[in-house]
């Protein structure tokens, strides 16, 4: 008993050392515990396995896709009055009247037929020289959508190889098969550039590319005979005015006034 009261201080120390001496021992084997847990940590944070993307629902957005391909077809013309009040125009008349738009004027223009303008190309025949080493090609061309009533029928013009023809807008770029008996002719067309392959059948089947077009125009109102195979620049008179035919397409025809370059666009109506 003498022993532990003279040396318990000592004998408490060396229990402290130990434990400390113990605690630094297992210390390093703490450390790496800890940080395996903290890898482990980690790589279920980092290298967690990502599910597959399901698919999406775009049943919405597709819906809308569709709705803006589809124009709305909004008629602020035909039906508004708001923004487009009935338009009045004043008649030549003596005295001068005023009539609402839809009671006169070319708006009341009726477009019954629109037929298409070809220029026609065939091959007619060959021209030998007066020593049978050169030909000129015998070409018919009919131009029916020209302004000018003689071009308008069909015909016929002699043409060497290479040789421009400006007036007829053709050049010969080749000829094949026997010298006085070609099998075919191939012409270039100067406003296009396009080739064109001309053979002996053509004389009765020409080529054809269409070059315009011709209106069948009525106007109604004014008790006036319809006018046929109206063309690009020419002029309709009705209603103590002058309209001229500035446009036609395969679907309508388009009048400008003489007076003051209004235009009026008059869709073709074949049922009429």
């Amino acid at each position: 008993m003498d022993f532990l009261k003279k040396h318990y201080e000592k004998l408490i120390l060396g229990v402290v050392l130990l434990g400390l001496g113990v605690a630094v021992a297992f210390l390093p084997f703490k450390i790496s515990s800890e940080r395996q847990e903290l890898g482990d940590l980690t790589a279920t944070i980092i290298k967690k396995p990502v599910k597959p993307l399901t698919n999406l629902d775009l049943t919405i957005q597709e819906t809308v896709l569709k709705r803006m391909a589809m124009p709305a077809l909004v008629d602020f013309s035909t039906t508004n009055k708001l923004f487009n009040p009935i338009p009045w125009m004043q008649t030549k008349d003596n005295p001068p009247r005023v009539l609402p738009s839809n009671k006169a004027g070319p708006g009341l223009t009726v477009v019954t037929n629109i037929t298409p303008l070809y220029l026609k190309l065939s091959l007619e025949g060959v021209n030998l020289s007066a020593d049978s080493n050169s030909a000129a090609y015998v070409i018919g061309i009919a131009k029916e959508a020209s302004p000018k009533l003689g071009d308008r029928a069909k015909k016929t013009t002699y043409c060497r190889i290479n040789e421009k023809k400006d007036k007829e807008g053709i050049i010969v770029i080749q000829a094949n098969g026997p010298l006085e008996n070609p099998t075919n002719v191939i012409l270039e067309l100067l406003d296009t550039g396009e080739k064109v392959t001309l053979t002996k059948e053509s004389k009765d089947v020409p080529y054809k590319r269409i070059d315009g077009y011709a209106a069948y125009v009525s106007y109604p109102r004014g008790g006036l005979p319809p006018w046929k195979n109206k063309r690009v620049g020419d002029v309709l008179k009705f209603n103590n005015e002058e309209y001229k035919i500035v446009a036609i397409n395969r679907n309508e025809l388009i009048l400008s006034a003489n007076s003051n370059q209004k235009k009026w666009t008059i869709k073709s109506n074949p049922t009429l």
